[in-house]
């Protein structure tokens, strides 16, 4: 299993929303690392939903549930999406201040490539934050 971190700013599409749709493609992606990463996703792999801009925390958790596809939303097959579902809401959102200052986050993709939409966790990051927010997932 792989553990990622998306970024969304709220008022395009916040983690209310997500959860209320139970589910989206995540689309939208136009930097090419951030579309390798949605292409290295495998189902079932874990995610965190972050509010990037207004709120900048991590919201909740979420799952790959089908693997990358062409976009829908453009005629250019170089840009891919993952459809995610809503697994479980922070219990206490981690915010990007938290981030910062925890000693085991130093070298997290949040702070050193803060641009990236879609980037890779380790295990240990992604365990980190859960801890931080006060909750728990059983997959992991």
């Amino acid at each position: 299993m792989n553990f990622w971190l998306v970024k969304q700013e709220p008022s395009k599409y916040s983690w209310d929303q997500f959860v209320k749709d139970k589910g989206t493609y995540w689309d939208g992606v136009r930097n090419y690392q951030a579309r390798n990463n949605l292409q290295k996703m495998k189902k079932g792999d874990l995610l965190l939903f972050y509010h990037s801009v207004i709120g900048k925390d991590v919201q909740g958790v979420a799952k790959v549930s089908k693997e990358f596809y062409p976009d829908p939303t453009i005629d250019d097959p170089r840009w891919v999406v993952v459809d995610l579902k809503p697994v479980k809401a922070m219990s206490v959102p981690v915010t990007l201040d938290d981030i910062k200052n925890h000693p085991a986050l130093n070298d997290i993709a949040l702070i050193k490539q803060s641009r990236l939409s879609v980037m890779p966790l380790s295990k240990n990051e992604f365990k980190t934050i859960l801890k931080m927010g006060q909750t728990k997932v059983s997959s992991i």
